[in-house]
């Protein structure tokens, strides 16, 4: 730390300085709370920040932040002091940071002003001022603040009464012990896998151990993430981890369980793999809907309006964050009815509570865009497209049309294409070549569905068909099969895709966009996928090799994805994030 005399010294501090590194300008006469400064000046995700009387900048705005001071010093003269509270183009904040602040942001560099609520940030130029900091200095412990604002502002009921009132205080005492979020993060996902461990012994010691041990990795969870945003320490790595470990959990605790069942003679594997199929479509939904709407002009609607008056009312808030049945009220129903019932329990309640939570949020979606005003951006167009995770097949149909017409709408032939699909491996003899005939069609109409840019209303609909259709389809032909080990194998399988289409989700909520279309041309995107399994379970009908196939297929899709998506979570472009969007 340096002291410049005055605007033309401080630019020329700033050229000593390495590139590469973040540097932060705090006007002398700063009076305020540390966790001020700490919010204004240490937060990574941004290139740029302020606070009052103090600014950061990362090493890619650092050369707008030399031109601002250049700028200054020209305007006010090399030998002026350092604050001119005469001029100044940000009547709040008249000193040389907050002027800077200013001028970045007219070269159109993002500057972040976080909210520092009761918390103290000022720079006094008269006794008043500077009495009336001391005072607010005085009346607000900013520990006392940094600790409440460590948890999520939106939460479901079990997490925000259950787990944050404590998992606060754990995430101070990681803190004070130099341990990371990726740290607690990866605990959370050993603790996870224990459990799961657990409840494969089949035991009812097992099952309370897998219990218990599921509520302390969901603890571990939540820790995270206070413990990122107490101590500001967001990472790409952290982004990647938090990202796609819960998944990651919940996938092998269904594992787990459905070991433990065969192990006592109860085979669940079909309701193993619905549950994970029930839950990743309900997600695909919000996501979908999420990213279609949130950055829309003019986006209102009736329904909108209502949601945001139910949210004016206490009860009604935590009674729709309970309905839709998030991941702490999820795991808490998991943990203790594996550890007081069955696995077939288990399941039985999670297909139920999640088709029960899928029904409203989905009914509350479609009144949504039925009665919303809105125009969809080419982003979120994009967006969908990308979520869509159209392959080589779909794409070649859509490049020989011309869209689909007023009679088919990219929903309608979505949704036609999905029954058209999971019909036929429902009700149609099991390996009869009339089901690869209707993945034929259903490749085609997958194609029909995104030959025009996703703008509609309904548009968001796309993703959640294709999705239904590809997990729906391996499950029930894995089902149908009757193979040994072809349900586990499908398990496998669905489990790499998934993973595959949340990275995709993440990547999009980072502003990176969608991993790259080699990648999706490589596994074949969801309509080739799908039609390469209603072409297995053809070819190898009630054989071994419908398993092996199932397999390898499961290994090539997860050894291409993993790879390149640690790849691109590990490198300098990945965004540094720490999600803060819907309840899982």
């Amino acid at each position: 730390m340096v002291s410049a005399a005055d605007a033309g010294d401080a630019a020329a501090l700033l050229t000593d300085v390495p590139a590469e590194h973040r540097v932060a300008l705090v006007d002398p006469r700063f009076l305020g709370h540390l966790h001020a400064l700490r919010l204004g000046l240490t937060d990574p995700r941004f290139p740029a920040a302020t606070v009052p009387g103090a600014l950061t900048a990362q090493p890619q705005a650092r050369p707008a932040l030399v031109r601002a001071l250049e700028r200054i010093t020209a305007a006010v003269g090399a030998d002026a002091p350092a604050v001119d509270p005469g001029t100044g183009p940000a009547p709040g904040d008249r000193t040389v940071p907050g002027r800077i602040a200013v001028e970045l942001e007219a070269e159109g560099i993002a500057v972040q002003r976080p909210a520092l609520g009761s918390l103290v940030a000022a720079v006094p130029t008269d006794r008043d001022q500077e009495a009336a900091a001391v005072a607010g200095l005085v009346a607000v412990d900013d520990e006392a603040v940094r600790l409440r604002n460590a948890v999520k502002s939106r939460d479901g009921f079990f997490t925000t009464f259950c787990i944050s009132p404590y998992s606060r205080y754990i995430a101070r005492w990681c803190a004070r012990r130099g341990l990371t979020p990726n740290q607690v993060t990866t605990a959370s996902l050993i603790t996870a896998l224990i459990a799961a461990g657990s409840a494969a012994t089949g035991t009812r010691g097992g099952y309370i151990a897998a219990g218990i041990l599921l509520l302390v990795s969901f603890v571990l969870d939540c820790t995270d993430g206070q413990l990122a945003r107490y101590s500001l320490q967001y990472s790409t790595m952290g982004a990647w981890l938090d990202a796609t470990f819960d998944r990651a959990k919940e996938y092998a605790y269904y594992a787990g369980l459905a070991i433990g069942a065969a192990r006592g003679g109860d085979d669940v594997w079909v309701l193993a793999l619905g549950a994970m199929v029930l839950q990743a479509c309900r997600h695909i939904v919000d996501f979908s809907f999420n990213e279609a709407n949130h950055d829309s002009v003019a986006n209102t609607s009736p329904t909108a309006a209502l949601s945001d008056a139910l949210d004016n009312v206490g009860w009604t808030v935590w009674a729709r964050r309970i309905i839709v049945l998030p991941i702490g009220e999820r795991w808490a129903m998991i943990a203790v009815l594996t550890a007081l019932t069955t696995p077939r329990t288990v399941f039985y309640a999670l297909l139920i509570g999640c088709a029960l939570a899928a029904t409203y949020t989905l009914v509350g979606r479609l009144l949504r865009s039925v009665t919303r005003k809105a125009r969809r951006t080419e982003r979120a167009a994009r967006a969908l497209a990308d979520l869509a995770d159209s392959g080589p097949l779909a794409q070649a149909v859509a490049s020989l049309v011309h869209g689909p017409k007023r009679a088919l709408t990219a929903p309608a032939a979505a949704l036609i294409g999905t029954l058209v699909m999971v019909g036929a491996a429902l009700f149609l003899p099991y390996g009869s070549w009339l089901t690869v005939v209707a993945a034929a069609v259903y490749v085609v109409l997958s194609g029909f569905a995104v030959a025009r840019p996703l703008r509609r209303a309904l548009d968001w609909l796309v993703p959640p068909f294709f999705r239904a259709a590809e997990y729906v389809t391996i499950l029930v032909l894995a089902a149908r099969s009757d193979v040994p080990h072809a349900v586990p194998a499908a398990f496998g399988l669905v489990s790499a895709v998934a993973y595959h289409h949340y990275d995709t989700v993440y990547r999009i909520r980072g502003g990176t966009g969608a991993p790259p279309q080699w990648l999706v041309r490589t596994i074949g995107g969801h309509e080739g996928r799908t039609a390469l399994v209603a072409v297995l379970a053809a070819v190898l009908t009630h054989t071994s090799g419908f398993t092996t196939a199932l397999t390898a297929l499961a290994v090539a899709v997860a050894l291409v994805v993993l790879l390149e998506s640690i790849r691109f979570w590990v490198s300098s472009s990945a965004p540094a994030v720490h999600d803060e969007g819907e309840l899982a």
